[in-house]
């Protein structure tokens, strides 16, 4: 088990706090560990760092101008704890230019959860997109992006909008939270039902909307670009 935080906005425009224990499994984990502290975000008020966003702020989306955050979680990296997977005790950095000129700008620390919108012709004809949302641990070339085992608990973050977003961090596009369907979830019953509880913006999966671009591995582009 692990504690998950959540803050989220209530119709009456108010922010409601708390925590719930809840398994240390991906399935959980996928939707608090994307944005380390310290990540910066285009704001309606300015740059601002992921620990300062709340519900109710407007975060600048690359797709639909400023966006409503409805809900922030977060949960602490912790290096050797267990039980949790191994990919959760660790952080990615990403240094600066490393995906083009200012993309991260300055350099970027993520949580095992981000995935990076990524261009790429060979999925147009399969899937109907240009793009895909890829882990950035898919990324990870030990050079200019790499693994991070932080010396001490460290905050991850993610945040929701009313619908699937791009947004930008510290100057790279990464996704907002969304689940997917039931089936890439994987949770069922008591499990689904506890994790729904999570997520107070929404009465039941199907109101976190479609996914933008589809979520795939750099390994099925190549198959695809392959085909």
């Amino acid at each position: 088990m692990r504690r998950y935080e959540v803050a989220h906005l209530r119709s009456d425009g108010t922010v409601q706090e708390f925590h719930r224990l809840a398994p240390a499994v991906p399935a959980f984990e996928d939707g608090f560990a994307a944005l380390a502290r310290g990540c910066l975000l285009p704001t309606d008020r300015g740059t601002v760092a992921i620990e300062d966003i709340l519900p109710g702020d407007r975060v600048r989306t690359v797709n639909n101008s400023f966006q409503t955050v409805l809900w922030r979680g977060s949960i602490m990296v912790v290096p050797g704890k267990t039980p949790q997977s191994s990919a959760a005790g660790r952080l990615i950095r990403v240094s600066a230019d490393a995906l083009g000129i200012g993309r991260p700008m300055p350099d970027l620390m993520l949580g095992p959860a981000a995935r990076l919108h990524h261009p790429t012709p060979g999925i147009a004809h399969i899937t109907g997109h240009d793009a895909a949302f890829v882990p950035i641990t898919d990324f990870v070339d030990g050079n200019s992006v790499f693994e991070v085992t932080p010396p001490g608990a460290v905050p991850v973050y993610q945040l929701g909008f009313a619908g699937h977003e791009r947004i930008l961090v510290n100057g790279v596009e990464l996704d907002s939270h969304n689940p997917g369907n039931l089936s890439a979830l994987g949770l069922r019953s008591d499990m689904l039902d506890l994790y729904l509880d999570l997520f107070p913006q929404v009465a039941r999966l199907e109101d976190f909307g479609l996914l933008m671009h589809p979520r795939l591995s750099l390994r099925d582009i190549d198959l695809f670009d392959v085909a």
